[in-house]
């Protein structure tokens, strides 16, 4: 091992990630793999053009991949949130994703209520 691989808290290295963010982040990615995976399904099942369907879910799939890391900006929560609203309007051309995005925008909802319970209780 060479000097400076290992850090631990003591030492004052890297901070220590935040569980709230990482379940933000988590969403986010899971999302990105289940938007992915739309894009045969509308290809295929739905004659949506590929160019159209590659365009708009796998758009959607990079800005949720892109999201997950620029979580440590304030404003990106924001734009998550109307990310979550995109892929809810993705429902228009592949139907099932009109649940699967309610489902994601509801666990992008219950992490944001955990990360407020969570970090409320961190500053008691």
């Amino acid at each position: 091992m060479t000097e400076g691989t290992t850090q631990d808290a003591a030492g004052g290295g890297r901070k220590a990630a935040d569980p709230v963010r990482r379940l933000y982040a988590t969403v986010l990615s899971c999302e990105a793999i289940v938007i992915a995976l739309a894009i045969p399904v509308a290809i295929s099942v739905l004659d949506v053009p590929g160019s159209t369907a590659g365009g708009v879910c796998g758009g959607l799939a990079v800005a949720c991949l892109l999201m997950a890391g620029l979580l440590r900006f304030r404003w990106s929560f924001a734009a998550g949130s109307v990310l979550q609203v995109a892929i809810i309007a993705t429902g228009f051309m592949v139907p099932a994703m009109f649940f699967l995005g309610a489902v994601f925008g509801a666990l992008w909802l219950t992490a944001f209520w955990m990360g407020r319970k969570v970090r409320g209780l961190a500053a008691r």
